[in-house]
């Protein structure tokens, strides 16, 4: 779509459109979680194997970040999104065949793999078609598809794998991918690159790609985009946590089922996120206009805030506080995930979104989202489950503190730019 001239309700047609894909990749990505005890039992893991599990697909899906972020900016991102979602849907459904650790680990791995282009293209696509006015609001709707898809994954993995075992969670989800891609290929346009900000400032110069080593150094010579990568890793170490363990937590500890346990790990969190994610983008548009740095504030008081409810989830003893913890922790989660991309998109070039939210990717899912699972599963042999889940919680008033960091050093850039220039002294 060569044309800048695009309808307002096509716009957000797009974001329902990503909206359908992202749901079945969350869905893809928490069935397993959900299966836990079933794959503990019938191979005999260890919870450091599933730890290993759970960190498989995280240290593949960090490492092809910045190699996928970089290809985005370079190919049409509807065929990176599409092509993603063929290849993890059928590695999705191929991993029911397997019958081993190694297979299992080959197959979380791969998978990983299969989706590492997705948010670097659908994030880049987006910001093309809504401005800064909008993009908070509709990166915050677009999130909520994560909190549906990973409680759909958790709730349905888990009822599948209690009726007929678990490799029929897998099939279902690998083919529902695969059906929807043949669905969007039709309705789904590539837009022109940059052209939301080139209409929000009157300018009709079209982008250029630059050279890749000019593109990574803009980003990695950004104190802003640095600071935001760091808090990423800290949030996504904290947010995996939970994704992985507290389905096996509520199993252990509660005595539920599979399906009531991945359920009641993924609703009460993700429905309070879907709230939390689109006010979060609705704060943070309208901040963004008043201070430069008012998106990242907003993620900093949704870290500072969520830190004592997660702590209650690993410590607590009674279902009703855990279900408050959950809920309270979920709201806040979404207040910053609403902004992850929108806020690096503000102190990074057009030219380069798709390398910079891969990179986010990278650094949030090797050094937060890779450690995660196998860190707490260590912890859990010497400490517990509950308490190595509230020690997580520490990490995220890291990420508060760098959040804040970003947004001062945010607005000393937009004073120095505001500035004029001083008169050479005389002599």
């Amino acid at each position: 779509m060569a044309d800048q001239k695009v309808s307002a309700a096509y716009r957000w047609q797009v974001v329902a459109m990503l909206w359908a894909i992202s749901f079945i990749n969350y869905a893809d990505r928490q069935a397993i979680f959900s299966v836990f005890p079933l794959l503990q039992k019938s191979m005999a893991l260890s919870p450091l194997q599933l730890g290993l599990l759970g960190s498989a697909f995280a240290w593949v899906y960090g490492l092809g970040g910045m190699f996928a972020g970089t290809i985005v900016d370079r190919v049409r991102r509807k065929t990176a999104i599409l092509g993603g979602l063929y290849a993890w849907s059928v590695i999705c459904a191929a991993t029911a065949a397997v019958s081993s650790f190694r297979g299992l680990f080959i197959m979380r791995a791969a998978e990983g793999l299969g989706e590492t282009f997705y948010y670097p293209a659908s994030m880049s696509l987006v910001s093309d078609y809504h401005g800064p006015a909008t993009r908070s609001r509709a990166i915050g709707i677009h999130q909520t598809s994560v909190y549906i898809g990973t409680i759909a994954g958790g709730f349905f993995a888990g009822w599948i794998g209690q009726v007929y075992g678990w490799r029929w969670s897998f099939v279902v989800f690998g083919g529902l991918g695969i059906l929807l891609g043949f669905v969007l290929n039709r309705w789904l346009k590539e837009p022109r690159r940059g052209q939301s900000d080139q209409l929000e400032t009157a300018q009709q110069i079209p982008l250029e790609q630059i050279p890749l080593g000019e593109a990574l150094s803009s980003i990695w010579t950004s104190p802003g985009a640095l600071l935001l990568m760091g808090a990423f890793c800290c949030a996504n170490f904290a947010a995996v946590v939970l994704l992985t363990w507290m389905p096996k937590f509520l199993f252990d500890r509660f005595h539920m089922s599979l399906a009531m346990s991945g359920l009641t790990a993924t609703i009460y969190v993700q429905l309070a996120s879907m709230c939390g994610s689109v006010t979060g983008g609705w704060l943070a548009d309208k901040w963004r206009a008043r201070a430069p740095g008012g998106r990242m504030l907003v993620q900093a008081i949704g870290v500072f805030c969520g830190a004592p409810f997660m702590l209650l989830c690993g410590m607590t003893q009674s279902v009703t506080w855990l279900i408050v913890a959950l809920t309270a922790w979920g709201f806040f989660k979404g207040l910053y995930d609403a902004n992850i991309f929108a806020s690096v998109f503000d102190v990074v070039r057009p030219e380069v979104r798709g390398a910079a939210a891969g990179f986010m990717n990278t650094v949030g899912w090797l050094g937060g989202g890779g450690s995660a699972p196998i860190v707490i599963g260590w912890l859990s042999l010497t400490h517990g489950l509950g308490t190595a889940i509230a020690m997580a919680s520490s990490v995220y008033l890291l990420a508060g503190a760098l959040l804040l960091m970003a947004a001062w050093t945010q607005a000393a850039a937009q004073r120095r730019t505001a500035l004029p220039q001083s008169a050479p002294a005389l002599r």
